[in-house]
């Protein structure tokens, strides 16, 4: 069972589509919603973008994150989820000068099981992971974007910083992930 944390995106409501049409079945939770004792019940986890942010939102998907570590549970974060993934385990965001908006060409520059070669994909973000922290790698670039896909070294754990749901070569990765 998956669990779909929905952070307030324009996009939850395209990305928990594209669950249903993959047949997998998923929960959604607001992030307040998903301590310790419910976390454990669910295989995969996706963190889902954001409109504005918030203390205790950014508190909440950062435990999301560790426990997905700590525990090898699957988990994929998308734009705010990947910055999150990046901030709860020591690595830094920044804001961008412009939002990135519209479409990009993404290149895999590290053989990973999400991606491979080029991807079409949307973007629309206002911030950026800025470093990795220990234990991440860079998956996939962009010529706007060094981190747009990322993955833990040790667990399965990674990051979009693009909404792999709202194109065609980003649902495919979405289903890959499900099907990890």
């Amino acid at each position: 069972m998956l669990l779909l944390v929905d952070n307030g995106s324009a996009y939850t409501g395209d990305l928990a589509g594209l669950l249903e049409g993959l047949g997998v079945g998923f929960e959604r939770a607001a992030p307040h919603e998903c301590g310790p004792g419910r976390l454990g019940r669910y295989d995969r986890i996706v963190l889902s973008g954001r409109r504005r942010g918030g203390r205790q939102a950014n508190a909440a998907n950062s435990r999301i994150v560790r426990h997905a570590v700590g525990s090898g549970t699957r988990l994929l974060g998308i734009c705010y989820g990947a910055e999150i993934l990046a901030l709860a385990l020591g690595g830094t965001i920044r804001r961008r000068g412009s939002p990135r908006t519209g479409r990009a060409t993404v290149r895999t520059v590290r053989e990973n099981p999400l991606c491979e070669g080029r991807l079409d994909v949307h973007e629309s973000h206002g911030y950026e992971v800025a470093t990795l922290p220990p234990g991440l790698a860079a998956l996939a670039e962009s010529d706007g974007c060094r981190y747009e896909v990322v993955g833990h070294e040790a667990a399965p754990v990674f990051g979009t910083q693009f909404h792999p749901e709202m194109s065609p070569d980003g649902r495919a990765l979405v289903g890959r992930f499900c099907s990890l």
